[in-house]
């Protein structure tokens, strides 16, 4: 979608149904004009954490308003 920013936000979350984060851990990365740039930054962000099970990340899409 021409227009879009995109946003990768996550952080360290309280049990491993992934509901509700821990205070102080959320994270935000952003914005990104393209999807790429966005997947770029989640997977060095995955990476960083990967030893911590209860971090997760996601790419969230904000679509263009006007």
């Amino acid at each position: 979608m021409s227009g879009s920013n995109f946003w990768v936000i996550g952080g360290e979350f309280g049990s491993m149904n992934f509901h509700k984060l821990v205070a102080g851990s959320a994270q935000v990365q952003g914005p990104f004009k393209t999807r790429q740039e966005a997947e770029e930054c989640w997977k060095q962000m995955s990476e960083e954490n990967r030893h911590k099970a209860g971090v997760r990340f996601s790419i969230v899409e904000e679509p263009n308003r006007g």
